[in-house]
């Protein structure tokens, strides 16, 4: 799955990337296909759903640990990005657009009791 990503695929009917983080104890890169929605300024939005279970994806773990050691690939090319996780009214905002573009992260939401992380993964300046 994550070679077909790589060249501008989809995971779950949405547009994915292969997001690339640092194990948080062993320092490993570690890959994971992930669905991703357009953001603000060339970003990209991702949530940590792990499909609405109970805790969060080990690689949201990863990029909290390490947010400015995070890579991108979409459409066959890699982009060094940083990671924020958004809270308040930019949660919100995003979160409205997400779920207007697949509706299945309302659902992923409505199984669990932990609010779905949203992360902005920024271009990083060369």
């Amino acid at each position: 799955m994550a070679k077909r990503i790589r060249k501008g695929g989809q995971a779950g009917g949405s547009d994915a990337l292969v997001l690339t983080t640092v194990g948080r104890r062993t320092g490993t890169a570690r890959e994971t296909p992930v669905a991703c929605f357009p953001g603000d300024e060339g970003s990209w939005l991702i949530v940590a759903s792990a499909a609405g279970a109970p805790r969060n994806p080990a690689w949201y773990y990863n990029l909290a640990a390490h947010p400015d050691e995070v890579q991108i690939e979409t459409a066959g090319r890699k982009v060094a990005v940083t990671a924020e996780q958004l809270h308040g009214g930019a949660r919100d905002d995003a979160w409205q657009r997400i779920t207007a573009n697949s509706p299945r992260f309302a659902q992923y939401q409505q199984k669990t009791d932990r609010e779905l992380p949203v992360i902005r993964l920024a271009p990083r300046s060369t």
